[in-house]
């Protein structure tokens, strides 16, 4: 099965590798097509779930985001048309948001972030996102200097003479306007005059345009300034660039002063204080969105204080303050055909429907995701009902799919009208239809409720999951053994003949001698191979005998342990035997070992536990005994941060901080080179103690730990 074709969650490193490959090449090219000929191939929404899978994908193997990744940059590289302009400040893309749950979990993290009670305190603001052409407009002393395309973000097109014919736009800026002025916004044309255009073009027997926004896009872009004059083009601001004072401290308050300045701004823009208030404003603009002259595709959410903006900042290419909700993808209605189910690395049984082929959004789908049991039955994780009780899948049925958020689209809902006579409720497998093992949903301790996932409990002996783990073992950021992707892992696995088999990890690194020692089949003669390839084989696998321990945790597999957790462990253990024998030790779920494991900022105790599984587990350690005996795992070194008075030491912040909420003291002291942990011991160095510290601080003075106030830490590591 292609890799697009697989929800993300199902992806083997190696697919993953490959699909990153192919959607950071296609959204590239969309790109291109968007913003520099104007020419789009796709709509909004497929362009959009393309970007979606893409961030799964790289959420679930962060190391695998590559250079070129679409989530590292904005647009499409300017024209070679029109002279670079450098942004002062980079002309960052959102975030998209596209369902209610989504909104609110921007909202909630805001406040976490900040460290408020989510008491609707924090005012945001709200206006339609204008699907036009993003610009930032220069003023020096008043004067527009520069107009400049986003481009990609970091550098645009000067596109000041065709700017200057825009007569909504200000030539000069009123007295008592900052020196520096960079205000931003988007250039669009309106329906009627795109209507009026084409009628024109057509009774000119001139080909017509496809929409108002390429329309917009590439009239701006005319060599010839008179053309772009023709247009009418318009333009709403909504932000800034660089500015040499601020003349508001608030978003709406920035606007306003746009208003004054002369700039037309959105007057659909509301300051909304909660998650219903916002939602309700989104419904409502929907509701316009057919009568208004400009084309959107969806609501614009900000935090209206700049400070506030100031300390959420900013990810790689996006603000934490502000957030696109979309509105709703296509959808269409089709049969459900079958039902079958994909085992995963770790076990997962995952549901997906088999559709009468149907064009959804200009691209034809045969299959959808259930995601789980309670799924098919119409029930959400949380154990809330997501669609009517008798509304669940059967095969036979018509139902409602969408494609948003994913390649794969989502079975929405049943068409009970259309049930065929004979359907019956699908039963859910309680075997592995791999491997026959049980397949159960585990009990969250902690909850008291059923995981939402029903898993084989086969393991190494299921070879769906055994061929995965392989797979993932010697993927690029595991034990990145060239010479072993996907098609020879399936080869190797498959193969009959002791003298080539790999089913565990361990044999891989016995192949060479099993090989030597076989006086029959030997690689260099099965079609596919050849001598130099065998032996290039076997040096990439002999290059891995020595690995970094890290790799070596990460490529064991062990659920809920990505790149980034292996880092973490690696770094609190130093070595795979301190590793190994703390998980041991911690298999009772108490005591010091488990409490120190517990105690590393980022584990927590469902990752915990599944460590400790792993390591209680005989397969698993006879597996890794045996790998052991094969390779030399290298100790981690502690991280050098140039200059820092808290590299290499542990951190514990307790009680109510004022200078920072604890997202931004854990960051900072990470990013000075310090581990920050979740309790003390006779290990911590440093207790950051603010208001109402209790037990950590008294612990902290019984085991004689530094303690240090909010002052002194800053002071410390220098403000």
């Amino acid at each position: 099965m292609a890799e697009h074709m697989i929800a993300v969650e199902d992806l083997s490193e190696e697919q993953a590798r490959a699909e990153l490959a192919r959607l950071a090449q296609e959204i590239a090219r969309h790109d291109a097509l968007y913003h520099a000929k104007d020419q789009p191939e796709i709509s909004d929404a497929d362009y959009d779930a393309l970007k979606r899978r893409n961030d799964a994908i790289e959420a679930r193997f962060p190391a695998l985001v590559r250079p070129d990744s679409p989530s590292r940059r904005v647009g499409a590289a300017p024209s070679v048309t029109f002279a670079p302009v450098v942004h002062a400040r980079p002309m960052l893309s959102l975030d998209n948001t596209f369902s209610d749950e989504d909104v609110a979990d921007f909202v909630a993290s805001v406040y976490r972030f900040l460290g408020r009670l989510p008491d609707d305190s924090i005012a945001f603001t709200a206006e339609p996102k204008i699907d036009g052409l993003s610009m930032s407009i220069r003023y020096e002393n008043g004067r527009l200097v520069t107009a400049a395309t986003r481009g990609d973000g970091t550098t645009g097109e000067n596109v000041t003479a065709n700017i200057l014919t825009i007569g909504e736009i200000p030539r000069q800026l009123p007295a008592g306007a900052p020196a520096v002025v960079e205000v931003r916004g988007e250039v669009y044309m309106a329906k009627s005059a795109f209507l009026a255009l084409n009628a024109q073009m057509e009774a000119e027997g001139k080909q017509t345009y496809v929409n108002p926004r390429n329309t917009a896009s590439g009239s701006l872009r005319q060599l010839d300034p008179k053309v772009t004059a023709s247009r009418k083009l318009k333009f709403f601001a909504y932000a800034w660039g660089e500015m040499s004072e601020m003349p508001a401290d608030t978003q709406m308050g920035m606007v306003d002063k746009f208003r004054e300045w002369g700039f037309p701004v959105n007057p659909l823009m509301k300051r909304l204080n909660s998650t219903a208030e916002v939602l309700d404003h989104y419904r409502q603009i929907g509701l316009m969105r057919a009568d208004l002259d400009y084309d959107i595709d969806g609501v614009v959410y900000k935090v209206d204080r700049l400070d506030l903006q100031e300390r959420l900042g900013f990810r790689s290419r996006s603000p934490r303050w502000a957030t696109a909700h979309k509105f709703p993808a296509e959808q269409a209605f089709t049969t459900v055909e079958a039902i079958d189910i994909q085992v995963g690395r770790t076990g997962a049984l995952t549901p997906v429907a088999r559709l009468e082929p149907i064009s959804v959004g200009g691209v034809v789908v045969t299959n959808a995701t259930l995601h789980n049991a309670d799924y098919i039955q119409g029930i959400g994780n949380s154990g809330e009902r997501i669609r009517p009780e008798d509304h669940d899948i059967r095969v036979g049925d018509t139902v409602i799919v969408q494609r948003a958020g994913d390649v794969i689209p989502q079975v929405l809902d049943v068409v009970l009208e259309k049930r065929p006579a004979g359907a019956v409720p699908y039963a859910f497998p309680t075997k592995c239809p791999v491997c026959g093992s049980h397949a159960v949903r585990e009990m969250n301790e902690k909850t008291g409720k059923l995981d939402s996932v029903t898993r084989c409990t086969g393991g190494f002996v299921c070879s769906a999951q055994a061929k995965e783990h392989i797979k993932h073992f010697v993927s690029r950021n595991a034990f990145d053994i060239e010479g072993l992707g996907t098609k020879q892992v399936d080869f190797f696995f498959e193969a009959e003949d002791p003298a080539i088999q790999i089913r565990t990890a361990p044999d891989i690194f016995t192949l060479k001698r099993r090989q030597e020692a076989s006086p029959l089949v030997k690689l260099e003669n099965i079609e596919g191979f050849g001598r130099v390839s065998v032996r290039k084989l076997f040096d990439a696998i002999d290059a891995r005998r020595e690995i970094a321990l890290h790799r070596l945790i990460f490529a064991l597999g062990i659920r809920h342990v990505g790149e980034t957790t292996a880092k973490l462990l690696a770094r609190s253990y130093g070595s795979y035997a301190a590793f190994a024998e703390a998980m041991k030790a911690a298999a009772p779920m108490f005591g010091d070992a488990w409490n120190d494991l517990n105690a590393i900022d980022g584990i927590g105790e469902v990752v915990a536990a599944s460590i400790v599984e792993f390591f209680k587990e005989p397969r698993n350690l006879e597996v890794v005994d045996r790998l052991l005996q094969e390779i030399t795992p290298i100790d981690a070194e502690a991280p050098v941060v140039s200059g820092s008075p808290v590299a290499g030491k542990t951190v514990v912040f307790t009680g109510s901080l004022e200078k920072f909420t604890r997202d931004e003291a854990k960051a900072r002291a990470e990013s000075l080179g310090a581990k920050v942990s979740g309790s003390v011991s006779k290990k911590t160095d440093y207790v950051v103690a603010g208001a109402d510290a209790g037990s950590k601080l008294t612990k902290a003075q019984e085991l004689g730990v530094s303690v240090l106030t909010e002052d002194e830490w800053l002071s410390l590591i220098g403000g």
